[in-house]
């Protein structure tokens, strides 16, 4: 028999791991823990605790939650499609038809409004477009207006910011694909008499896929957890479904409930993200390296 040699401690190791550990285990999974032990409990008319799934049934009972739910995952998936769109030429642009000098410029370009908060930046487009906003007055300046219109507070405005503040989290994971295209690819198909539709189609989306999964899913997840633009640029009409999850735990003080439609939101974004990714027939593994 072979003798077995003593493992070494590897200190260097256990001194990284252990912060690392700590941090996810406090403030992300014993918080988690707690709050689905608190989705299902609740308090019965001689005030004792229990359990129970009365917490998510009332998502099923309200129309309001449901259908407020609904509307929330499809704008998430319309404001993604609409970064995606945006995002593939901006980083095809980048990687492939800017200089190489100016790629870092170019990048720094998209990087710098994601310097400042997001309440910032949604205060800066609540400043453009307001009744008594920049746009307004130029508008009214140059007669296209007679009187000031209120651009804000509606659907299209919301989907406008949330377009913004998520648009870097599509174009990084895309850009870190597109630059290990080959360059003689495109060339090639160029010089056989491909179509630039063509192209596109079928080497350089195929290609990237991986990255558009990528920021896809962070977009989409970002966008559907999203509070504070649909509050401030969708006005009280914008009917968000985290606004549903405040309203229960900080408005009406109902913890239990708020964190049953918050386990529903992450269940139910999850299941979206995971036909997604059976459609596109894309590996998860793959999606998120």
């Amino acid at each position: 028999m072979k003798n077995s040699k003593p493992h070494k401690i590897r200190w260097s190791f256990i001194i990284f791991f252990i912060p690392v550990a700590l941090w996810l285990f406090l403030l992300i999974v014993f918080p988690h823990l707690e709050l689905l032990k608190m989705s299902f409990t609740g308090t019965d008319f001689y005030g004792k605790s229990g359990f129970t799934l009365e917490n998510y049934g009332e998502f099923f009972k309200e129309p309001i939650y449901w259908r407020t739910f609904a509307r929330t995952a499809l704008y998430s998936i319309f404001v993604t499609f609409i970064v995606l769109v945006i995002s593939l030429p901006v980083t095809f642009y980048i990687t492939k038809i800017a200089k190489i000098k100016s790629q870092g410029f170019l990048t720094i370009l998209v990087l710098i409004p994601f310097w400042v908060s997001e309440l910032i930046r949604v205060y800066g487009w609540i400043i453009l477009l307001r009744e008594s906003g920049v746009i307004n007055k130029f508008l009214l300046k140059i007669g296209i207006f007679k009187v000031p219109h209120e651009m804000l507070y509606n659907d299209i405005t919301m989907v406008m910011g949330l377009v913004y503040t998520s648009m870097l989290f599509m174009i990084v994971p895309i850009i870190g694909v597109m630059e290990s295209l080959d360059d003689a690819l495109i060339e090639a198909a160029y010089d056989l008499g491909a179509k630039k539709t063509t192209i596109w189609r079928k080497i350089i989306i195929p290609y990237v896929t991986p990255g558009i999964m990528s920021g896809s899913i962070i977009v989409f997840m970002l966008v559907l957890g999203s509070y504070l633009t649909p509050k401030l640029m969708g006005g009280k009409n914008a009917l968000w479904f985290t606004e549903q999850i405040y309203n229960s735990m900080i408005i009406y003080f109902n913890w239990n409930q708020g964190a049953a439609f918050g386990f529903l939101l992450l269940l139910l974004s999850s299941l979206i993200i995971f036909v997604a990714l059976k459609v596109t027939r894309q590996d998860f593994k793959e999606v998120v390296k």
